[in-house]
């Protein structure tokens, strides 16, 4: 470290602390997915009269996709918040104070015994879950050189996305739900002791001190380009949620739909088996961003992989369960290129909205998961299920390779100006 605030190693105590929390992050964010079915159907059978127990599946999955979205909801909400005090108070407040909004909700999730209170903790939990990424990848790129900037994002990425290989093998060997969420929260709890000794980026610093104004949300959509660059940077991760919701956390239902007949009866496993492959997938993104030295090459080359093996998904799925999972591995593997979003976002605009940018972006990709469900379940209602998720996903893919065309290439770009200005 040559000065406070600014790393040359990459595995500094920003980078560490970043990925660890992200880890948490992820462990929180996925786990609903894997113990939807089992927390409903306890809480159900504690709750619901004998004569509706027979209708049980159906209400876990109209109650399941409702309490995602109230988590989605929350992360959108909690997005535009966490990136103004990014951008307004700091990365580094930032950065705590969604770890322990998030830590807290999770051991509240677990005391959880009807549905409305659920649904409250999870929009509580994804408004401290959105939070952590935005400023923690900000913090990275602003205290690391152009060089190695990159490598650190895609080293907070595939750190923090093993959370949900490690999410799923607590759930599958604690066996219960409760333990699983108390488990999330104790992790964001000693994650904070990690706060010392860690400094606030030298770029904000500087930016902070001066008359500029920071943090400004609408100015995002003050003019027709930088709305226009704004959502492209959105638009460009909507594939990764698009597979791990529609295909992989509603993967019993639509596995079902496409005539598997041992198909997968809870999502956990799928969830992990996916999420194996987006750390692997992230890691290789990043180097493959490096290699190229372009981040826009890397994007284009892991969105055709995403498209390609969704393809492979819906036609050839219902084979059988081993190579249901090597497909959802390789959907995951392809869909792993979270962390050169994640830079693209941070290296897109200037140090005065870069934390409002960086943390809005992701939640706001996180949050069309509610217009995704809605847009399937009025399609669903015409053309079935399956063919409304192809026409989701056809249109999904469409948008996503033409907004990397209309982005700039930002891989040797100086991170040091405020948006609004001339770059130096």
């Amino acid at each position: 470290m040559h000065q406070k605030g600014y790393y040359t190693s990459l595995f500094n105590k920003v980078v560490i602390v970043a990925a660890l929390g992200y880890f948490v992050d992820i462990y929180d964010l996925v786990l609903f997915g894997m113990e939807r079915v089992a927390s409903l159907r306890d809480i159900f059978m504690q709750t619901l009269p004998a004569e509706e127990l027979v209708n049980i599946d159906k209400y876990i999955e109209e109650v399941g996709t409702k309490l995602l979205n109230w988590q989605m909801f929350g992360m959108l909400v909690g997005g535009i918040i966490w990136g103004v005090l990014a951008d307004k108070k700091g990365r580094l407040s930032v950065l705590f104070g969604s770890i322990i909004t998030y830590s807290v909700a999770n051991v509240l999730n677990g005391m959880v015994n009807d549905t409305t209170t659920y649904a409250v903790l999870r929009f509580v939990s994804g408004f401290g879950l959105a939070g952590e990424l935005g400023a923690g990848v900000t913090l990275v790129s602003e205290t690391m050189p152009k060089e190695k900037r990159g490598m650190g994002t895609t080293m907070v990425a595939t750190i923090g996305l093993s959370g949900a290989v490690f999410a799923g093998l607590m759930t599958y060997y604690v066996n219960n739900w409760r333990m699983s969420y108390y488990i999330g929260g104790a992790l964001g709890f000693l994650l904070l002791l990690l706060r010392i000794g860690v400094y606030e980026s030298g770029m904000y610093s500087s930016m902070k001190r001066s008359k500029v104004k920071k943090g400004n949300f609408m100015y995002l959509f003050s003019h027709s380009g930088v709305l226009l660059k704004y959502l492209s940077v959105i638009v460009i991760a909507l594939p990764v949620w698009y597979v791990t919701y529609m295909l992989i956390q509603f993967a019993p239902e639509m596995t079902r739909a496409l005539g598997m007949h041992n198909y997968p009866k809870e999502a956990r496993i799928p969830i992990m088996v996916e999420y194996m492959g987006v750390s692997l997938g992230d890691l290789s993104s990043g180097f493959l961003s490096q290699k190229l030295r372009s981040r826009k090459k890397a994007l284009y080359i892991f969105i055709v992989g995403t498209m390609l093996a969704t393809a492979v998904y819906f036609l050839f799925v219902q084979d059988s369960l081993l190579w249901f999972y090597f497909i959802v591995f390789v959907l995951g593997y392809f869909a792993g290129y979270w962390a050169v979003f994640m830079a693209t976002a941070a290296e897109s605009f200037g140090t005065n909205i870069r934390g409002t940018v960086a943390t809005t972006a992701p939640n706001f990709v996180r949050g069309s998961v509610p217009l995704m469900s809605i847009s399937h379940l009025y399609l669903r209602d015409y053309v079935g299920t399956v063919t409304s998720a192809i026409i989701i996903g056809v249109v999904i893919f469409a948008l996503a390779l033409w907004s990397v065309y209309q982005l700039e290439e930002t891989f040797h770009k100086e991170l040091n100006y405020v948006e609004g200005e001339e770059l130096p």
